[in-house]
C-alpha cells in the first residue's frame, strides 16, 4: 500500500512536470492529456483523406489503407516534432516543441482538381515532389520570407477556402452526382452535425470544445445510421489488425501537379512558422528561434514525403492544437507524445479506418463545412491585418482578378500559350503564384513593410 504522502507528493510532481518541456509526468496524468490533443485533431485528420478518395473514386478497402496510413503518419510526425533528429550542431528535422500533426486541408482543392485527370498516383507523385520545396524553405526560410508577406498567404488562404467551401456544399448535400443529392434527408443531418458544433463551439468547455468536430461527427453518424444510411459492408469486410504498407499506389510524376503542390508547400510551410511561434509564445512567452522554426519546417517537409509514400496527403502543424496549448499552458512533450502513440497504433487498426470512411457525406459535408469557413476567414484576417493600403488593394486586385477568376474560368484561357495556360490550370497555385510576382512588381513602402511585419508576428 502507497503511502499518502508519496502518492500526493507525485500528484504534485506531475502538476509541475505538465508545464516543463521536459519530464514524463505518469501515464496515468499524461494520457488524458495527451487523448485530449488526439480527440481534437481526430476527424480533421482524415476527413481530407475521405474527400480525395472519393474525388479519385477509390474502393472502400482502397480508402480503408489511406485512412490508416493518415493516422499512423500523423503521430510519425508529431513524434518527429516532439523529438527531433539531430543533423549536426545547429540544424535539426523537429522543433523540440508540442507541435501536433496532421492532414493538411490546403491541399485538398488541388488534389481534387488533379485527381480528376490523373487519379490518385498523380496526387501522391504530385505531393512527393513537391515536398521537396518546403525542405528548402526549411534550411533558407529566413532569406525568402520576405517574399512570402501576410498579403500573400493571406491570399491563397482566401482562394482554398473559397474552393474547399464549393467542396462542402456538395458533400453537405449528399456528394456530387449523388442520386438523393440535395435531398431533405442529407440536408437535415448536415444541418444536425453543423449545428451540434457550432453549440459546443459556443457554449462548451474543455475537452467538449476542443472535440466539437468529433462529437457533431458521432452524433451524426449514429443517428443516419439509424435512418439506413450507412454502409456496413466496408467495416464488416475489414480485418482487425493490419500493418499500414507504403507504395500502395503507383505513382505518376506530371509537371502541372508537381509545381501546383509545391506552390501549395509555401503556404503550408508559412502555416507552420506561425503555429511555431504561436505555441512559443504562448506556451514559453517568447519567440520561436530559428532553429526551432527550421526544424518545424523541416519536419512538416519530411512528414509530408512520408505521408506520400504511405499513400496519405501531406502533414502540416494542427491550429487547434496549438490553440490548446495556448488555452491550457500544458507544453510537456511526453504528455503530447503518449497521444502520438495512440495515434500511430490507430494506424494498425483497419477495423477503425473503415469505420470512418463509412460516414455518409452529408453528415461529414456538415463536419467540415465550418472548418472551410474558418480557413476562408482566416485568410480574411490576415488581409486586414495587413492593412488595405492604395497599393495592397491594387496587388490584391491584380491577384484575385487573375490567380482567382481566370483560373476558375478555363475555357476563357484555352487558347492561350502552354506556359500561360498551365499557369492558370489551378486557382490555388495561380493566386500564390500571381500574389508573388505583383506583390514584388510594386513594393511596399515602410508603412505597408511594419504592418506586414505586425501581422506575421500575430499570425
Amino acid at each position: 500500500m502507497k503511502h499518502p504522502r508519496t502518492d500526493e507528493d507525485a500528484r504534485q510532481r506531475d502538476r509541475n512536470l505538465i508545464y516543463q518541456l521536459e519530464g514524463r509526468p505518469r501515464l496515468r496524468t499524461a494520457l488524458p492529456l495527451g487523448m485530449q490533443h488526439v480527440l481534437a485533431m481526430f476527424a480533421s485528420n482524415l476527413a481530407p483523406i475521405l474527400i480525395i478518395a472519393g474525388a479519385c473514386g477509390l474502393s472502400a478497402a482502397e480508402t480503408v489503407i489511406m485512412v490508416q496510413c493518415a493516422m499512423f503518419v500523423s503521430g510519425l510526425t508529431t513524434f518527429i516534432q516532439l523529438y527531433p533528429i539531430k543533423l549536426g550542431k545547429h540544424r535539426q528535422i523537429g522543433a523540440n516543441l508540442p507541435i501536433v500533426m496532421g492532414t493538411s486541408f490546403a491541399f485538398v482543392p488541388t488534389a481534387s482538381t488533379i485527381a480528376a485527370t490523373g487519379g490518385i498516383g498523380a496526387v501522391l507523385g504530385g505531393a512527393l515532389l513537391g515536398s521537396l520545396v518546403e525542405v528548402f524553405m526549411g534550411f533558407f526560410y529566413k532569406y525568402i520570407r520576405r517574399f512570402f508577406p501576410p498579403l500573400v498567404v493571406g491570399s491563397v488562404l482566401v482562394t482554398i477556402g473559397v474552393n474547399l467551401l464549393d467542396t462542402g456544399v456538395d458533400y453537405f448535400a449528399g456528394g456530387a452526382g449523388a442520386a438523393d443529392y440535395g435531398s431533405p434527408r442529407n440536408l437535415a443531418m448536415g444541418f444536425l452535425v453543423l449545428f451540434t458544433i457550432v453549440l459546443l463551439q459556443r457554449f462548451g468547455k474543455g475537452l467538449w470544445k476542443n472535440s466539437a468536430i468529433l462529437i457533431g461527427l458521432l452524433l451524426g453518424y449514429v443517428v443516419s445510421a439509424f435512418l439506413g444510411m450507412v454502409d456496413p459492408t466496408s467495416i464488416q469486410t475489414a480485418g482487425y489488425v493490419s500493418l499500414p504498407l507504403p507504395l500502395q499506389f503507383q505513382m505518376t510524376f506530371s509537371p502541372s501537379a508537381v509545381l501546383s503542390f509545391a506552390a501549395l508547400f509555401v503556404v503550408s510551410g508559412l502555416e507552420t512558422i506561425g503555429n511555431t511561434s504561436g505555441i512559443t509564445i504562448a506556451g514559453f512567452d517568447r519567440e520561436a528561434t530559428e532553429r526551432e522554426t527550421s526544424g518545424a519546417i523541416l519536419a512538416d517537409a519530411l512528414g509530408s514525403t512520408t505521408a506520400a509514400l504511405f499513400n496519405a496527403l501531406p502533414n502540416t502543424a494542427f491550429g487547434q492544437n496549438a490553440g490548446i496549448v495556448s488555452m491550457t499552458k500544458v507544453v510537456n512533450k511526453w504528455c503530447i507524445a503518449v497521444g502520438a502513440f495512440v495515434l500511430m497504433i490507430c494506424g494498425f487498426l483497419p477495423k477503425l479506418g473503415a469505420v470512418f470512411s463509412a460516414i455518409p457525406n452529408a453528415v461529414l459535408g456538415g463536419a467540415v463545412i465550418s472548418v472551410f469557413a474558418m480557413i476562408l476567414i482566416n485568410g480574411i484576417k490576415m488581409l486586414a491585418r495587413a492593412g488595405f493600403s492604395e497599393r495592397n488593394v491594387l496587388v490584391l486586385g491584380i491577384t484575385f482578378a487573375l490567380g482567382l477568376g481566370l483560373s476558375s474560368h478555363p475555357d476563357a484561357v484555352a487558347q492561350l500559350p502552354g506556359a500561360l495556360r498551365f499557369l492558370f490550370s489551378d486557382s490555388v497555385a495561380a493566386t500564390c503564384i500571381v500574389a508573388i510576382v505583383a506583390n514584388l512588381l510594386f513594393p511596399m513602402d515602410p508603412a505597408d513593410r511594419e504592418r506586414a511585419r505586425e501581422a506575421m508576428t500575430d499570425a
